[in-house]
């Protein structure tokens, strides 16, 4: 199979597209699910990487199209299904340079995780554990140390500022958002 497998890469430089689910056909096809917020993304993908074991092989796309809420992948130089079958449930990556470019005010979710969130008084408010899409606007699920969790919407009025490189998201608590 003309693989290669790239050692170098961590976690931190890649950003998970999607789910092998199964194989599609006898030609090496596969299902993805994708893990993107816009499926049609996937029509641009030239290059992944695929997470099987502990390894990590870069794939080159040769094509793609939809199915339901299904991505189906073919790579190039892989034409058989017996030689995807075991990348069955492996996700799949894009690094950060074949990534979608991002407008004003978009960010990975996966760069935000973790993220401290203050008050837009400076108070410490909690972390960042979660980003739920609901369709109409993302929401925020943030840990507070000792107190309930609190869901914040991811509107303006409410999500004063992403500071990614300080890792401080600011807010403003909108009324009735504290329920204690």
């Amino acid at each position: 199979m003309p693989a290669f497998i790239m050692k170098e890469y961590t976690l931190e430089d890649l950003l998970k597209v999607g789910i092998i689910t199964t194989t599609h056909g006898i030609r090496g096809e596969v299902k993805v699910f994708p893990t993107t917020d816009d499926m049609k993304r996937f029509k641009k993908l030239k290059h992944c990487v695929l997470q099987h074991k502990k390894e990590m092989i870069d794939l080159e796309v040769e094509s793609c199209k939809f199915f339901k809420n299904l991505v189906i992948l073919k790579f190039k130089g892989i034409d058989n299904i017996n030689d995807v079958m075991m990348y069955k449930d492996c996700e799949l990556f894009v690094t950060r340079e074949h990534a979608v470019k991002l407008k004003k005010d978009e960010y990975f979710i996966c760069d935000m995780i973790g993220a401290k969130v203050v008050t837009e008084e400076g108070e410490d408010f909690g972390v960042l554990d979660e980003v739920l899409l609901t369709g109409a606007n993302d929401v925020y699920v943030v840990k507070r140390e000792g107190k309930k969790e609190v869901l914040l919407p991811a509107i303006k009025e409410c999500i004063l500022n992403v500071d990614l490189e300080e890792k401080v998201i600011t807010i403003h608590v909108m009324k009735g958002l504290l329920e204690e």
